[in-house]
């Protein structure tokens, strides 16, 4: 049964990259996620984010489905270890969604570590940690993030906390983070999330982007 989950999460990255290249714009998500991001910080510099993606009770349910190999009626990090090295294996393809910026060019990243899944209240969650290929020092201007999937296969969106994104503590004071709709695209994607809105039991966020700012640090 293990196999078997790890290839439908292999087939669904499939029909992710499919979706890609051949969707339209108005393709509506399958798989919703919301988003906590951590900008890590050292010795001057921002060295990558830390994710926790949570999913969808739908998608979870699926994910999850023969994996409790004790048969306690819980699903614990070890039981899920195969699945979570499955997903981000297979998320490398796209750039694990994740789109840092300098100044208008694209960071590239490194592959994640510490990557692990949560299992709670029937709700699946990915934590990993995604590094950046070079540090950003805090002085860079231009720099910022954005996590979507640009084939609207997966709909991502900030979860509703105080703090959806933040500066990892530690991080110069002087240093902060505003949070804004992208430019690239955005009447494509205020379109569909206007017209998905509009049928009933859909609903999508536009996609936000995350600019870092530092002054005085």
């Amino acid at each position: 049964m293990l196999k078997i989950r790890i290839r439908l999460a292999q087939s669904l990255i499939a029909v992710v990259a499919m979706l890609a290249l051949y969707a339209p714009a108005q393709a509506h998500p399958h798989v919703w996620v919301t988003v906590e991001s951590v900008l890590l910080y050292e010795r001057g510099a921002f060295t990558g984010l830390k994710h926790t993606w949570t999913f969808d009770e739908f998608y979870s349910a699926m994910a999850v489905e023969g994996l409790d190999t004790n048969k306690d009626g819980k699903y614990d990090r070890e039981e899920l270890a195969e699945l979570a090295k499955v997903n981000v294996t297979s998320l490398k393809d796209f750039g694990y969604f994740t789109f840092p910026t300098l100044a208008g060019q694209a960071l590239k990243v490194a592959d994640p570590r510490d990557y692990w899944l949560e299992h709670k209240d029937g709700i699946l969650a990915l934590h990993f940690v995604l590094p950046f290929a070079s540090p950003v020092l805090t002085e860079a201007k231009g720099f910022g993030f954005a996590v979507y999937d640009p084939s609207f296969f997966i709909a991502f969106d900030l979860a509703k906390t105080p703090q959806p994104v933040r500066l990892e503590e530690g991080a110069p004071k002087g240093c902060s983070l505003k949070i804004s709709a992208p430019d690239r695209n955005a009447a494509d994607v205020s379109a569909l999330g206007e017209s998905l809105a509009a049928i009933s039991g859909f609903g999508v966020s536009v996609a936000k982007t995350v600019s870092v700012e530092c002054n005085g640090s």
